[in-house]
């Protein structure tokens, strides 16, 4: 796409979503992968160390996903309009670009890290092939009756453990899963540090060896919730909000409404976990079920606040940065995962469960620095990013020009 088809609201709001999943994931890519659920995983707690996970809970955890795949649906529907004026089969690109996302997500999660987000985008962005036609208000529908059913299957999969918690015979059972959540001397938890302060073919086989199971639940667990924010991304985009047609008042308006309904129930379920003692029951609850009716309103809001600032603002150096790393999000992406594994895993630095969670915001702003430092200069030279040019020279089968038209 040539720069000028650009939209600079949509660049903004990419840039922050993908540094905002950094906040989110540090903690996964630092930690063992309980800790993003129960920060008692991660060891002792200090007051520290809790403010970094009840803010993360309260205005992180899954609302930039949320928008990130609001992003992505939006902009499913400006590729197809864009083939479509060009004479070519939109539907079809759209295709081929989900097969090449799913590869490149499967080579990120088995060469960088665990957490992958393309492979799932590029399954569940074929699902949402067939909402492009809709018009805003059925997008909406469609939309939160598939957010309708996400909470009632993790809802269901939360009670199935508070079920088995209260089965005869089964303390023994509950009582290692639990404590593979919250406690760190777990055997489940030491394993996990074990193999991550390991070399990189011992963490790459045991990746291929728990494929199946790991993928499986975690498509299971987040399907429904991303096609339900992909089709709410297209049917904002019809309505402008994501282009930024709107005025400022009605942005202010709209985040100030979305964080009223969406934050104090997430202050609530955090001091519920905390008050628990950061039992594994309420962790793995909030964490998967109770917190997600609040992370739509607040995935909107943080959209129309960052969507106000812009409006207020875009001629703003920070917005200029923020828009580069936008147009360069799926290499900011991968990126950040070469960094951060760099740092934490036993082929780099081997700083795996060595950093307190209150200790990981430097390491989150580092990642934000880099992707700030070398998005725009990049940006001035270059029509697209490195990964960028990767996919679309796969999807085009051919080689793709990468430098700017002088």
């Amino acid at each position: 796409m040539p720069p000028s088809s650009r939209i600079p609201a949509m660049d903004v709001l990419r840039g922050c979503a993908v540094m905002g999943i950094l906040w989110m994931n540090i903690t996964a890519f630092a930690q063992p992968q309980s800790a993003y659920i129960d920060p008692a995983a991660a060891g002792p707690l200090s007051a520290g160390d809790i403010a970094f996970w009840a803010t993360s809970l309260i205005l992180v955890d899954g609302k930039m996903r949320g928008l990130f795949a609001m992003l992505f649906g939006a902009s499913m529907l400006l590729l197809i309009d864009r083939e479509e004026m060009a004479g070519r089969n939109g539907a079809r690109t759209q295709m081929v670009r989900a097969g090449w996302l799913f590869v490149i997500g499967a080579a990120h999660y088995l060469l960088l890290w665990w957490g992958d987000i393309l492979t799932l985008y590029a399954l569940v962005g074929l699902a949402a092939l067939r909402f492009v036609h809709r018009d805003p208000m059925q997008l909406v529908k469609a939309a939160f009756l598939f957010f309708l059913l996400h909470f009632l299957l993790v809802a269901g999969y939360v009670a199935s453990f508070y079920a088995w918690s209260h089965a005869s015979g089964g303390g023994a059972g509950f009582a290692s899963f639990a404590a593979s959540l919250s406690d760190p001397a777990s055997p489940v938890v030491q394993r996990e540090i074990a193999l991550y302060r390991g070399d990189f073919l011992s963490i790459l086989l045991h990746k291929i060896v728990d494929l199946p199971r790991s993928w499986s639940l975690g498509f299971m667990l987040s399907a429904l919730e991303t096609l339900g924010f992909m089709l709410l991304g297209m049917a904002m985009l019809k309505s402008g909000f994501l282009t930024g047609r709107w005025d400022a008042e009605q942005y202010r308006r709209t985040a100030r409404h979305c964080f009223l309904i969406g934050v104090p129930p997430m202050i609530a379920l955090a001091a519920w976990v905390w008050a628990s003692g950061f039992a594994a029951l309420p962790a793995l609850g909030t964490a998967l079920a109770w917190s997600f009716p609040f992370r739509v309103p607040l995935s909107v809001g943080w959209a129309a606040l960052i969507l106000w600032l812009f409006a207020r603002n875009p001629g703003h150096p920070l917005a200029s940065r923020l828009g580069a790393a936008g147009r360069l999000a799926l290499s900011n992406y991968l990126g950040t995962s070469l960094l951060m594994t760099t740092i934490f895993y036993g082929w780099g630095l081997g700083n795996f469960a060595h950093v307190p969670l209150g200790a990981l915001p430097l390491f989150v702003a580092v990642g934000w620095a880099a992707m700030l430092l070398w998005s725009q200069p990049y940006a001035n030279r270059f029509a697209i990013g490195p990964a960028e040019w990767l996919w679309r020279s796969l999807v085009r089968a051919q080689p793709q020009k990468i430098r700017k038209s002088s």
